[in-house]
């Protein structure tokens, strides 16, 4: 086996400890995209449950979770909430009142404006519905020290930039695919 660095044997110590260690990776890239792929599938994993469980993307449910907590909002307001564009919520809020699951009024004074407000089957969608994976995240970081939450941020915007992803447009939503699009070989199972 080749002479590892320092820095390699710590993270293959780390690695170990996180059970993403395999005797046969010598080099640190083999460590970081097992890694990687272990983020992928889990997010995978999580809008697979979701949409089975509610028939919902994980931005579908997002909305019905901002709604519940802030009460009726404008359109635009909570796109900006949950950080989509006015186009993309449009659509996945036609998705969820087709659905009954929120309901949008016009404003009276002024008709441009539209108030979406989430009705009482949304909430009761929401209480059958298993926890987002960026929840359980951000409450892990949270409650890191700040100079770990500020390492693996660097690190990650790292990533982002050696996978040459730094011009794709994302929310802060663990999901795969489209905001819009359930997982392929899924099918909205009736509400309860």
């Amino acid at each position: 086996m080749p002479q590892l660095s320092e820095g390699f044997e710590a993270a293959r110590l780390s690695a170990v400890n996180a059970d993403i260690w395999s005797e046969g990776m010598t080099e640190q890239s083999e460590v970081a995209l097992v890694a990687l792929r272990r983020i992928m599938k889990a997010t995978a994993v999580n809008v697979r449950t979701v949409a089975h469980q509610t028939g919902l993307t994980a931005s579908q449910l997002l909305v019905l979770q901002v709604l519940r907590t802030r009460g009726e909002m404008l359109t635009g307001d909570l796109a900006r909430a949950v950080d989509l564009k006015q186009a993309t919520i449009s659509i996945l809020l036609d998705k969820l009142q087709d659905r009954g699951l929120i309901e949008r009024r016009r404003g009276e004074s002024d008709r441009r404006r539209v108030w979406v407000h989430i009705t009482e089957q949304g909430k009761s969608t929401l209480q059958s519905a298993p926890d987002l994976l960026q929840s359980s995240f951000r409450t892990r970081f949270s409650r890191l020290e700040d100079w770990e939450q500020a390492t693996l941020v660097a690190a990650l915007l790292r990533v982002v930039s050696l996978l040459d992803a730094d011009k794709i447009e994302a929310s802060p939503l663990l999901d795969v695919g489209d905001v819009n699009d359930l997982p392929a070989n899924d099918t909205t199972p009736p509400i309860r």
